[in-house]
């Protein structure tokens, strides 16, 4: 269906002003079922980001910037996540040894049970955004909306 159909417009619509509201569209679309998903497991989407980011450290603490330069969502509150997460036992958080300043963030167990709980339900769900798409479609999508995202 195209944009102009889904949110009822009846002026017509520059082409620049169509891909920022299918994008939108499209983002807002994907996060709600995306929330349903996380629902049950009492996570945001923000929080799911940081506990793959610790999973991808395969052991190793991560310290606060290393967690915020990785998050999708740059302006997310990296403290209070890790705090929502710790009150969950889903990480831990202990000063570093060698810079007292620095505070070292791991998963838990309980936070890599979580995610391999999730990891088919998060593929399906990504799965079915593309269904739509052929394999040449989705590279050719992925690299309009890099080209368009780095102006």
């Amino acid at each position: 269906m195209k944009i102009e159909d889904e949110i009822k417009s009846t002026v017509p619509l520059a082409i620049s002003k169509k891909i920022i509201l299918n994008i939108l569209y499209t983002q807002n679309m994907q996060n709600e079922k995306f929330n349903e998903l996380m629902k049950p497991y009492d996570l945001s989407g923000e929080q799911y980001n940081v506990l793959r980011i610790l999973r991808g450290q395969k052991g190793n603490p991560a310290n606060m910037n290393l967690i915020q330069e990785r998050m999708i969502a740059k302006t997310s509150n990296t403290t209070r996540l890790v705090d929502k997460l710790l009150l969950k036992n889903l990480v831990t958080r202990n000063v570093c040894p060698e810079n007292r300043r620095k505070i070292e963030v791991l998963i838990t167990q309980k936070g890599l049970d979580v995610l391999s709980d999730l990891d088919p339900k998060v593929n399906e769900h990504e799965d079915n955004f593309s269904k739509n798409l052929t394999t040449p479609e989705l590279e050719l999508l992925n690299t309009l909306l890099e080209k368009y995202r780095n102006h």
